[in-house]
């Protein structure tokens, strides 16, 4: 039975003074006993935080509570244990690392893509006058994604302003975009208005509310979590498997973390493959002198690295 609650969130507004509001914001959070992971900067939060289902509303409770941040939609999912180790709250100049910086030209407060409620995106999607564009990396796509959609060959989601040109073909279309929980839509949306395109519409939610609110229908594969499940299911009514372990080839729904730290890749990886690899993705990870233990689940925690006091000392 599930003991915890696991909240995916971001809201896109002004904070003043973010460093602070990161400083106390982590506080706040470990008095409630959440662990989690929050991006906090000048231009809102985007956050995934895990704990007891009484600590998880009196967070909620608490952002609806401030103005600021009234109008943040929660995704909630119903956990064994909880999804974080730690809790973390860090300041950074983005929610979500575009290099799109300059609010003068992208300002998801002021202009994005049209937002569609999951059931309308189930209703569009297979339309002829329609492309559906997945603004994920590529670990992401591999390992799910929906049925026909357009697909980039980006290792992070700062490099999908590069990747406009090749979006060209499709400005005679309507473009509905997707993301994990729709945090790099509302950038991603915005970048393709600023550049021309016309008719530009994001799931709202995202791929994780798509699950919840219209079963996640067409959606092949597993859909990957920044937290320590790495994956979790989305289709309920027509589900298949999409991704192959990277070193048998076989059909496989598993993605892990490299066991080697110093490489780290995402990638998808059979048990038996597993088992045999250490949880690496090559021979030459496997003989890593730094290789982690590989306990099955692919998630390491990281650890902090001691620090140089003589360094410090002369800093």
């Amino acid at each position: 039975m599930a003991r915890y609650n696991t909240l995916l969130y971001y809201c896109y507004s002004t904070i003043e003074n973010g460093e602070q509001f990161a400083a106390d914001h982590l506080k706040f959070c470990k008095d409630l006993g959440l662990t989690g992971r929050i991006i906090v900067a000048n231009e809102g939060l985007n956050g995934t935080v895990s704990g007891t289902p009484e600590a998880c509303k009196a967070y909620m409770d608490a952002i609806h509570a401030d103005e600021r941040f009234a109008a943040t939609d929660f995704k909630v999912d119903e956990v064994e244990e909880p999804s974080f180790v730690k809790m973390h709250v860090r300041y950074k100049s983005e929610i979500v690392h575009s290099g799109l910086r300059d609010p003068n030209i992208i300002d998801p407060k002021k202009q994005t893509g049209k937002h569609l409620e999951p059931k309308e995106f189930m209703e569009m999607k297979d339309r002829d006058d329609v492309v559906v564009l997945d603004v994920r990396s590529n670990y992401e796509h591999s390992l799910g994604k929906f049925k026909n959609a357009v697909t980039l060959d980006i290792e992070n989601f700062r490099d999908f302003p590069a990747m406009i040109n090749e979006l060209a073909q499709y400005k005679d279309k309507k473009i509905l975009t997707y993301c994990t929980g729709g945090i790099k839509c509302e950038k991603a949306s915005a970048l393709l208005l600023h550049e021309g395109f016309k008719d530009v519409y994001q799931l709202h939610g995202g791929i994780i509310k798509y699950g919840k609110e219209a079963g996640g229908k067409d959606f092949e594969g597993k859909c990957y979590v920044f937290d320590n499940r790495l994956s979790v299911d989305v289709n309920s009514v027509n589900p298949v498997v999409i991704s192959a372990c990277r070193n048998c080839g076989k059909t496989t729904p598993k993605m892990i973390n490299c066991a080697n730290p110093e490489c780290n890749e995402h990638f998808t990886q059979c048990d038996e493959c597993g088992e045999a690899m250490e949880g690496c993705c090559s021979d030459a990870c496997k003989a890593h002198p730094r290789k982690r233990v590989y306990d099955g689940t692919g998630y390491y925690v990281k650890v902090p690295q001691p620090v140089n006091t003589s360094k410090k000392g002369k800093t």
